[in-house]
């Protein structure tokens, strides 16, 4: 390898590597405030949180790496260009093309991990999150019920329990209190265990117990009762998605699927590699700057055409779901011509105007 394409290969994955830390740093918010609303909900158990982000990270990585390579390759490239070291590579007889085979070896990587993600380790870890949370949904921790904690209720109210077995089936020395309107109802149990009705809906049925009734503000209208099996509504679980569902399917069943659903997810999971590519040949003639020239409009402007090319994709997905765009026409509507502009645009950056003729006469 070339010193000069070592020199700029460890610019650009400096530059990749940092993009991408505060891209994840920043998207970590917004999923783990979902991953916690969920949680606090009742939907998801606490014991959950770690595995759920984590898989969650893996899906998103598609969306999050070609945006973190463009911005990267755009700051790096922009700095040469402020700070003279394009004028200067131009001087010895380097153009722009000569920094393709520094840019294409950190782009290829990059590209190959974003196809790996889109196409395998992505629609794997939202399978698996699904079959963690179907797996829970079983027991009664996903109700967000464990021993020796206060939780609320959907309804209002909060219940405790003081034990809970080894499957999380069975539970004892059940307390709950409730409120509604102003009544108070507070209810004991020795025993309890979680059971369903449908796919979503769930219920805590309580065993041998107690239930008192009373007014809430300090009259005497109380009643107790005695009772040998009584039933409470728990927050209804997530939506469990169908195995036939074309979002949990793997890549290579959705080839031969006839689904306009199963199609457009295919095409959803081919485009990010070739969005990757795109963008990251565009970043080359986005980022050329004179060597005083502010660096952040540009890069700003690279921005906004990834922002564009992602939001024509999910459109392009609905639309190849819904029947609005023939299947045979996929996203090639899309990814195809941006490449062959991103390479025209490249192969072009640079170059000097021929005269027009007469202009020295």
């Amino acid at each position: 390898m070339a010193k000069l394409d070592r020199y700029l290969l460890s610019d650009f994955l400096q530059s990749f590597l940092a993009t991408l830390t505060v891209l994840l740093v920043v998207s970590v918010g917004g999923v783990l405030v979902d991953i916690l609303g969920r949680i606090a909900d009742g939907r998801i158990p606490a014991g959950l949180l770690l595995s759920q982000l984590g898989l969650q990270f893996i899906v998103y990585l598609p969306i999050i790496l070609p945006l973190a390579l463009m911005l990267g390759l755009a700051l790096a490239i922009a700095r040469l260009y402020r700070d003279s070291e394009m004028a200067v590579l131009t001087g010895v007889g380097i153009g722009p093309k000569r920094l393709l085979r520094p840019i294409l070896m950190l782009v290829v990587p990059v590209v190959a991990l974003v196809g790996a993600c889109s196409l395998w380790l992505g629609p794997w870890a939202d399978r698996t999150a699904e079959r963690m949370l179907e797996s829970a949904s079983r027991s009664v921790v996903v109700a967000g019920l464990e021993p020796g904690k206060f939780t609320p209720l959907s309804g209002g109210g909060v219940v405790y329990l003081s034990s809970l077995n080894e499957d999380g089936t069975k539970m004892g020395q059940v307390f709950m209190q409730r409120q509604k309107d102003d009544r108070i109802d507070v209810v004991s149990a020795n025993a309890g265990s979680v059971f369903f009705e449908g796919e979503r809906q769930r219920f805590l049925r309580l065993e041998d117990g107690h239930r008192v009734e009373g007014p809430a503000h300090g009259a005497l209208d109380y009643r107790l009762m005695r009772y040998g099996r009584n039933e409470v509504a728990l927050p209804d679980r997530d939506e469990i998605r169908d195995e036939n569902n074309p979002e949990m399917l793997p890549t290579s069943r959705l080839f031969g699927d006839p689904r306009p659903e199963a199609q457009a997810q295919l095409h959803w999971r081919i485009t990010p590699p070739l969005l990757a590519l795109a963008f990251a040949l565009l970043t080359l003639p986005l980022a050329r700057s004179a060597p005083r020239q502010q660096r952040y409009g540009r890069i700003m402007l690279a921005f906004l055409a990834y922002m564009v090319g992602i939001n024509l994709s999910i459109l392009g997905q609905q639309w190849l779901a819904s029947g609005k765009l023939p299947i045979a026409a996929g996203m090639w509507w899309l990814t195809l011509p941006l490449l062959a502009f991103a390479l025209w645009l490249y192969f072009r950056d640079g170059r000097m105007a021929r005269p027009r003729a007469g202009a020295n006469a």
